[in-house]
């Protein structure tokens, strides 16, 4: 309970809960605080549920509590209570639970809160689909109609469609994509576009101006599509590669598989092939034909011995008695047919029972070949799916085939040297990075520096009444290195854009001399391809044939043997609820054996623990009972008159004194108001015998 307690108080204080509870705290709860907390993890999770329990009746509470606990599949403890698989009365174990958990028994909400709190985000998910998949309960005979039968199709489409809408919904939540992601992500691009297009009409206007634009507009296009175009034959190129690759796999394994099949065939002729398929065709009909029918018939017999045990009434001690007696005759016949048997063989029968017990043997060992070949099949079978599935994991994973052998560790290698690579750009762009800090503050302490001088030289200027001299000096000598600059970029234009121009005539004649020895190579390769292509085929429609037949037969055995274990499956079944009911009444006959023992049993003490005893023994407590609580009724009824005379009587006198005591204030505030004292004789004082005497009457 202590560690119960302590995990509720833990996961009260996190979020979204904050409660700070303590041990203490939470244990000293009265019954109604506990089931208000209760009742906010329960609004938590469904907000429908958030009300006050004292605005609320106890049996209001206890429907909505049930619903939704029912809602989301809450088990209650089989050691509350009353509340066991072993109570015969399972009824009373849920009144006791339901009243336990209306009242705010600590016994019934701790474990629901310790069930509770750690799963309250898929408890919320659960209550959120149970609005809208718990279907709605219509009457057999309010189906009957047709617009209510298409309405109720209708809503269970529309239902269906919510369902594969959530599914959507959470794979989109799970993807790790959010709304506001994707529309920062969608805010850049269009920045980015404004910003291209902002370049691309700055560069046109640029370039408009300029006298041979438009060659040089053709000659970037030209320069444009050969670029892609090379990039197509440098995939197209490593497609090839790649398919050349996967073609030498593929080979490698059709060489691999043709020499199994050699090596199997090595020594074998049709005879010894044939004989290989007869006596697999002839452990097949075995299992089929003499295991199976066997095991069936058995199971059968079983089956009908135990619905003969069933179908039987309930038998008293004498019938039990008939049936020992029974078995005790039947048991002699056979032991005196066994003596027969004995004294009348003859030396040919002793030869025989030698045959019959080598045949015996034979046959044990030909069931336990046929089931250690059943086993083996299963193992194999399971041990092929294994080995497909992880193929289609590695496919999945790595995207291609397995690399094998020497591809393997030509990919090891080409591994190791990017991974030198790598280390030593890694190792310049920390360099360079470092450079890039020293570089960075120089440039500040310079800036620093600068900004100094021209503090310094700005009032030197002032002083000498020449401010702004430096500035309109540094002005002009921008201007004339602009003006410069423009000069010389005007003469540049036309040398860079000739000298572009050879650049690109002789990058693309490099590009064609480099590409001509690898079309060189590739044109053997698919001349090599084509040559394999047919050979390929026809080995390919071989393997497709003689596959597609052993499958098809695989496929039959495999159904055949699949209704085979469902029928010993449901067999089984039947046979352990058989077994299991037997179990039962041979423990209610054991009961009832020993009842009747201690009944005949002449001793008196183990007479009065029999199960007669007692219960005659509670009914007699039963009658004495109610022959009392007749007696208190009968007394009751023949003074029920007396007593509600009785009580009119203390009615009418309770009236009585009510009056008297209304009449001695008004007369006691009058007295009081005129000032006159009340003497011995007068005022009350003369009442006074009156009242006594009255209530003595009365009384």
């Amino acid at each position: 309970m202590s560690e119960q307690l302590k995990c509720i108080v833990q996961e009260l204080a996190k979020e979204p809960f904050n409660k700070n509870f303590n041990l203490i705290s939470f244990d000293s709860l009265e019954p109604l605080q506990l089931l208000q907390v209760l009742n906010d993890i329960l609004a938590l999770i469904d907000p429908k549920h958030k009300i006050d329990i004292r605005e609320e009746s106890p049996d209001q509470t206890a429907i909505r509590v049930f619903q939704l606990l029912r809602v989301l599949k809450y088990k209650p403890p089989t050691e509350i209570g009353n509340f066991s698989p072993r109570n015969e009365d399972m009824q009373s174990g849920r009144s006791a639970f339901r009243a336990g958990l209306v009242q705010g028994e600590k016994p019934i909400i701790y474990p629901i809160l310790e069930w509770m709190l750690p799963r309250v985000i898929d408890l919320q998910k659960r209550a959120y689909l149970a609005k809208y998949l718990v279907k709605v309960e219509v009457p057999a005979a309010i189906m009957t109609e047709e617009d209510i039968v298409s309405i109720f199709n209708q809503y269970e489409e529309m239902m269906e469609q919510f369902k594969d809408l959530h599914k959507q919904a959470e794979t989109l939540r799970n993807s790790g994509h959010t709304t506001g992601e994707i529309r920062k992500d969608i805010a850049n691009m269009e920045d980015e576009k404004e910003q291209l297009i902002k370049r691309i009409e700055r560069l046109r206007r640029k370039v408009e101006s300029h006298p041979n634009s438009q060659v040089m507009m053709n000659v970037a296009k030209n320069l444009r599509l050969e670029r892609d175009r090379e990039k197509k034959i440098a995939a197209q190129r490593q497609e090839q590669l790649m398919n050349i690759q996967h073609s030498e796999q593929r080979i490698k394994r059709m060489q691999a598989q043709l020499q199994q099949v050699r090596q199997a065939g090595v020594g074998a002729t049709p005879d010894t092939l044939m004989q290989h398929l007869e006596e697999e065709t002839r452990a097949n009909g075995y299992i089929v034909k003499e295991r199976l029918p066997k095991d069936i018939s058995a199971r059968k017999k079983a089956v009908q011995d135990l619905q003969k045990v069933v179908a039987v009434p309930a038998m008293g001690q004498s019938d039990l008695d008939d049936l020992n007696d029974q078995i005790t005759e039947l048991n002699s016949e056979v032991n005196k047919l066994t003596e027969k048997r004995m004294m009348s063989t003859e030396p040919t029968d002793d030869k025989l029972s030698l045959f019959r017990q080598q045949a015996g043997i034979i046959a044990h060992k030909k069931e336990a070949a046929a089931e250690r070949l059943r086993d083996m099949r299963e193992e194999y079978n399971h041990a092929m799916q294994e080995v497909d599935q992880k193929r289609e994991m590695v496919k999945d994973a790595e995207g291609g085939e397995v690399l094998k052998g020497e591809d393997f560790k030509r990919y090891v290698n080409k591994l190791r040297s990017k991974s030198t690579v790598y280390k030593k750009k890694r190792q310049e762009l920390a360099e360079l990075r470092a450079e890039l800090g020293v570089l960075s503050r120089t440039e500040e302490i310079l800036r620093q520096r600068d900004d100094y001088m021209n503090s310094q030289l700005s009032a030197v200027e002032r002083k000498r009444g020449v401010e702004g001299y430096r500035q309109t000096q540094e002005d002009l000598e921008k201007v004339s290195s602009m003006k410069s600059e423009v000069d010389d970029f005007k003469g540049r234009t036309l040398d860079d854009i000739s000298d572009m121009v050879r650049r690109l005539h002789t990058a693309i004649a490099e590009k064609r001399n480099t590409l001509a020895p690898v079309l060189r190579e590739t044109r053997p390769l698919r001349e090599r391809i084509q040559q394999l292509q047919p050979e390929h085929e026809g080995k390919k429609v071989t393997y497709d044939r003689t596959s597609a037949g052993l499958e098809s037969n695989m496929t039959r055995l495999d159904q055949e043997v699949r209704g085979y274990q469902e029928e010993c499956q449901a067999e089984e079944s039947r046979y352990h609820y058989l077994s299991s009911m037997i179990n039962v009444l041979s423990i209610q006959l054991t009961k009832v054996q020993e009842e009747m023992k201690a009944y005949v049993s002449s001793d008196p003490q183990e007479k009065k623990r029999t199960m007669r005893e007692l219960y005659s023994k509670k009914i007699q407590e039963q009658e004495n009972l109610g022959r009392g609580l007749r007696e208190k009724q009968k007394m009751v009824r023949d003074n029920h008159d007396p007593n509600m005379r009785q009580m009119k009587m203390w009615r009418d006198l309770e009236r009585l004194m009510d009056c008297k005591k209304t009449i001695l204030e008004r007369g006691g505030g009058a007295i009081g108001g005129g000032g006159v004292a009340v003497g011995a004789t007068g005022g009350y004082g003369e009442q006074a015998p009156t009242y006594h005497e009255e209530d003595r009457l009365v009384l």
